[in-house]
């Protein structure tokens, strides 16, 4: 990919809440943006480390054993394996980091489970 990305006109591309869309790819790792309110489901990625960047807004994750708040410019990556429920009071646009064919719900499942390798 030759041309600048800019995270914000991405975001004006859809309205969908915990619904990722790939933005761009490098090896086999894919960029998402994602916008998020309420709480999503616990699960965990049994085969890879995932990363939330925080573009506008502010959100949680829960972790078995403590809570973590991320504001706009904030990033952490939740561990491989490591269960984990994101959630946010207000809209909270994210940016993730992960590998291609990675499932939002990992092996959780369900009705919160996005289609995944959507590009916008």
């Amino acid at each position: 990919m030759k041309e600048p990305i800019n995270f914000l006109s991405k975001f004006d591309l859809f309205s969908e809440q915990w619904a990722p869309k790939v933005i761009a790819e490098m090896n086999d790792y894919q960029f998402k943006l994602v916008k998020i309110k309420g709480d999503f489901v616990w699960h965990e990625h049994e085969d890879t480390d995932e990363v939330f960047i925080v573009i506008e807004g502010s959100m949680g994750i829960e972790f078995k054993d403590r809570s973590v708040e991320l504001s706009s410019g904030d990033m952490i990556v939740v561990g491989k394996g490591e269960q984990h429920r994101p959630f946010a009071g207000e809209e909270c646009k994210i940016l993730l980091v992960e590998p291609r064919g990675v499932l939002n719900t990992g092996n959780t499942g369900g009705e919160m489970t996005a289609e995944n390798d959507i590009w916008i």
